[in-house]
């Protein structure tokens, strides 16, 4: 496939991917009510090694009791398999047969090629993804040579998703609102995944509380080139979905642009003129997918309400 099409690449929405601690039974029965687009149930940071077996139960638990999640992608992120827990937690992933699982610190290829290689063993469906973390120095470093595994025969990468918490940790870099001094590597991230066709999230913002410092973090995450942000609070869904979605003027020139391409007149044309704007097909792509994205953001309203 060709890294610059987009014809072929899935439409889906990520607008909101939601951090859900698999320890904790009530955030789980609260998730098929949440209007997030993904849920990452948790095994690593947010469980401690002790109760790690429980909240793999659990996830087991809630994965054969719940039958409709309105079309929420359903993602579970595992422990580095230096931990001594990631045997376990894939054991619990196959068992469960989420959309994705989610690497922790990816440093290389070699850590998506490894899962990838485990997934096909235990003749997982293809429709089990991988997204890896994107979090650590070498991580960040070898972003593009991460991401081209996706485009790889059986590699099954479909996602990044950038960590800060750890980044700075490991960087020194402190949080300072803007985020100044790691943009560079944020964009590199983003860079690497468009290269190869992959999806990008931002990393979370750790204080819900603060919501107009989340949006602001949303605006820019959006202008950077993500596709959604990575979430911690129900409190953050709605300002992600609203910020990371389209808004009413994109969703009346991706009309214009169908109806332009739509005239008898623009028949076999790669550029037409529309008042004065030249209009390509590649945009007639991109129109198209932004509004079978609004037709799947108005059927899950429709499921909701």
């Amino acid at each position: 496939m060709s890294s610059s099409s987009l014809a072929n690449l899935p439409v889906r929405l990520r607008r909101s991917v939601l951090s859900v601690p698999a320890i904790n039974p009530r955030a789980l029965a609260k998730v098929p009510d949440l209007d997030c687009d993904v849920v990452i149930f948790d095994l690593e940071d947010s469980v401690a090694p002790e109760k790690k077996g429980e909240a793999r139960e659990n996830l087991r638990r809630f994965f054969a009791d719940v039958s409709d999640l309105h079309g929420k992608e359903c993602v579970i992120r595992i422990n580095g398999h230096d931990t001594g827990f990631a045997a376990d937690d894939m054991a619990a992933v196959i068992a469960c047969r989420p959309d994705a699982v989610l690497l922790p610190k990816v440093d290389g290829p070699q850590d998506v090629e490894q899962v990838a290689d485990l997934l096909t063993e235990a003749d997982a469906p293809e429709h089990l993804r991988i997204w890896a973390m994107m979090e650590t120095p070498l991580g960040v470093l070898n972003a593009a040579a991460i991401a081209r595994t996706g485009r790889a025969d059986g590699a099954r990468l479909d996602c990044l998703v950038v960590g800060l918490n750890d980044l700075r940790k490991a960087t020194g870099v402190p949080a300072e609102p803007g985020r100044t001094f790691l943009a560079p590597w944020l964009m590199q991230v983003v860079l690497a995944a468009r290269a190869f066709g992959l999806d990008v999230i931002d990393s979370v913002s750790n204080d819900f509380r603060d919501i107009a410092a989340f949006e602001a973090e949303c605006r820019q995450g959006r202008s950077m080139g993500f596709d959604g942000k990575m979430l911690i609070h129900p409190a953050q869904i709605a300002p992600a979905n609203r910020n990371f979605g389209p808004s009413a003027e994109e969703i009346a020139d991706a009309q214009a642009i169908v109806e332009v391409f739509a005239d008898p007149a623009a028949a076999g044309l790669n550029v037409v003129n529309s008042g004065g704007r030249m209009i390509e097909r590649l945009h007639l792509e991109q129109a198209r997918r932004l509004l079978t994205k609004v037709r799947t953001i108005q059927d899950r309203k429709g499921n909701l309400a």
